[in-house]
Order: structure tokens, then C-alpha cells, then sequence
């Protein structure tokens, strides 16, 4: 199993209670310090503008100015975002921006990419909050422009969405990728969400990885449902490399576990966060599947290896304030499952 690690930027409020003028340093070290741990494979952001589980006025910090920052801070951890929203940015100018990302990594950026869901922040930005089958055809056009512009360095597409004509995106990324069977210049692509007609069936065609449900159930149906579509389009679904995202609470012992809850309910209050919304975020995180103490964890990781989940990204929502979690799925999870 491969392993990458959310770093806190803001968006779950795990910077709530660090001065701004901190906030870079606490990323960068957290940044640099997977970089120098090699079961770490990559460091990841989320692509959103305003905090959850509810709005408050707790610092966020923008996905792509960190990506471009992590990249000249480190120098052998890939660098990704869970995912970018297409509707955030103009697709050929968004290509651009990952491709300068890319060079300056060099050759160490992922791109995560879907329709994009939460509807305050949509509507507080001014992008209106089109139907899930409008967000979905922007997907779908946007990374056939991404496609282009890395594969040939320029782009001209006509869609319903988008219209590009002669973009140019010089440099290229520096990543070769290999897509049905032939080498192409760009940039690993994961498409995120399990919509089962359009967005798998986007994944099916354009993916490198996917990214979907964290549950053993859902994600083996999931899967099914991808296999089908790259059957159906000519692609080995071998291929693509299977994802999910797991909200980790660790402990030695249940009584540390517990600790753990109480200290991110607390943490979650004193953000500001309504108590209905601590509520629902509380009960989400104590339904995860990376909960309980290292056995239980690895236990639960190695099920949804067995339903074809090899790579883990994993967010520690106490990582800005308190290492120990971290410290011990090092320590004890990730060995259990190498």
C-alpha cells in the first residue's frame, strides 16, 4: 500500500488557535518533514476557499499558491490536491498553472480534479451553483483541454462550457505518463468522486487514479462500476490506481482514542464551529474507517486493500498542534501494511 498526508492549510480549522504569521512555517515543516519520511509518498491540500464543516472566519489557505510553495521547499515528496474544483479556474489557464507547478517541482505534481460540491462557497465567490450535470460536462471538457495542452503544448477545443483556440502551454509538464499504451507528456491525473454514469465513466477514459469512498461496501461496488466503464471504453482497469481519503484517529489504547475525539471536539468548538455542526463532523469522524488503535487501523486498511484500495491518503486533523498520531501510524500501521 502507498501512503500520502494531508497537510493543514486551514480548510477542516487545523490552523484555528496559530497566528498567521505562523501559518506557512507550521505548513512548510510539516511539508519538509514528510519529505524526509520515505513511507510518505506524497503531501496533499484540499482545493477549497472557505472552512467546513461550517464557514467561519478561520484562515484557509489556497491550493495552488501552496502547491507551487511545496514544491520549492521539498525536494522528493509528490505534491497533490483533493481535489481541485474545474469550476474554481478556466481550464486552459488552470493547465498552465499545473504545468509551471510541474517544472518547478520537478516532475513531482499530481493533479487531482472533479465537479466540485460545496455550494456556500460556490455561491460566495460568484461561480452560482449550476446542476451536478453541468458541473459534470465541465469536468469532462475541461480535462479533454488539460489533455491537449500537455500532451502538444497547445489546445483548441469548442465545447458547450469551454472554448479554447490555440492556448499554448510552453513548457510542457516534465512527467511522461502512459495512456492506452502510448507515451504522452502530462501530468498524473486523479479524477475524484463516485458518481457512477458520468463521473467514473470520465475516469474510465482520462484517470490515473481514482479517488472515491473510504467504506469497504461502497468502495468494492465502486470499483465494479469503474471496471464496467473501462471495459466498455477499451481500457485495462488495472491501469488505474485506486484511492480514498481516510480521516485517521489513532490512539495507543481506546482510552487515548477516546482522548482523541475529545480533544477535536474541543478544537472544533473553540473555532467557532455551531454546535450542530461540530455534532455532524463528530459523528463522521467516529464512523471513519482509520479509527482505534494501530491494530484496528491497519486492520481496517488492509479490508480495503483486499477490495482494491493500494494507496492511502490520510488526514490527522491534530497534526498543526500535536505529532503523536502521525508518529505512531509511522511507527506501527504503515509496517503492518508495506
Amino acid at each position: 500500500m502507498r501512503f500520502g498526508i494531508f497537510i493543514p492549510q486551514g480548510w477542516r480549522h487545523d490552523l484555528a488557535g496559530i497566528e498567521p504569521d505562523q501559518h506557512w512555517g507550521v505548513m512548510a515543516g510539516l511539508a519538509r518533514r514528510a519529505d524526509g519520511i520515505r513511507d510518505w509518498e506524497s503531501i496533499w491540500v484540499y482545493d477549497h476557499f472557505h472552512p467546513t464543516p461550517h464557514p467561519t472566519q478561520e484562515a484557509v489557505h489556497e491550493a495552488w499558491s501552496l502547491m507551487a510553495a511545496f514544491a520549492g521547499v521539498t525536494g522528493r515528496v509528490r505534491i497533490g490536491q483533493m481535489c481541485t474544483c474545474m469550476r474554481y479556474r478556466e481550464p486552459a489557464y488552470l493547465a498552465k498553472v499545473a504545468a509551471t507547478v510541474d517544472v518547478i517541482s520537478e516532475g513531482r505534481l499530481d493533479m487531482g480534479i472533479g465537479a466540485g460540491w460545496y455550494e456556500h462557497e460556490w455561491r460566495a465567490y460568484g461561480y452560482g451553483f449550476p446542476t451536478a450535470g453541468e458541473r459534470l460536462a465541465r469536468l469532462r471538457e475541461g480535462v479533454e483541454i488539460f489533455r491537449q495542452m500537455w500532451t502538444t503544448g497547445t489546445a483548441t477545443y469548442a465545447g458547450e462550457h469551454y472554448q479554447v483556440d490555440g492556448a499554448l502551454c510552453f513548457p510542457r509538464p516534465l512527467q511522461g505518463t502512459v495512456f492506452d499504451g502510448s507515451e504522452r507528456n502530462g501530468i498524473p491525473l486523479w479524477v475524484a468522486g463516485g458518481g457512477e454514469r458520468k463521473t467514473l465513466r470520465i475516469a474510465a477514459e482520462y484517470a490515473d487514479y481514482t479517488n472515491f469512498s473510504g467504506d469497504p461496501t461502497a468502495f468494492a461496488h465502486k470499483n465494479a462500476v469503474l471496471r464496467q466503464h473501462c471495459a466498455d471504453v477499451g481500457r485495462d482497469a488495472d491501469t488505474i490506481t485506486r484511492s480514498s481519503n481516510f480521516n485517521v484517529v489513532i490512539g495507543r489504547d481506546a482510552r487515548e482514542v477516546q482522548e482523541r475525539f475529545r480533544w477535536i471536539e474541543h478544537h472544533l468548538r473553540g473555532a467557532g464551529v455551531p454546535e450542530d455542526a461540530v455534532a455532524r463532523s463528530m459523528k463522521v469522524y467516529r464512523e471513519g474507517v482509520a479509527v482505534g488503535t494501530p491494530d484496528q487501523v491497519a486492520s481496517a486498511l488492509a479490508d480495503m486493500q483486499d477490495v482494491g484500495m493500494t494507496y492511502a491518503i490520510t488526514n490527522f486533523i491534530e497534526s498543526a498542534y500535536d505529532l503523536s498520531g502521525v508518529e505512531l501510524f509511522e511507527r506501527e500501521v504503515i509496517p503492518a501494511l508495506r
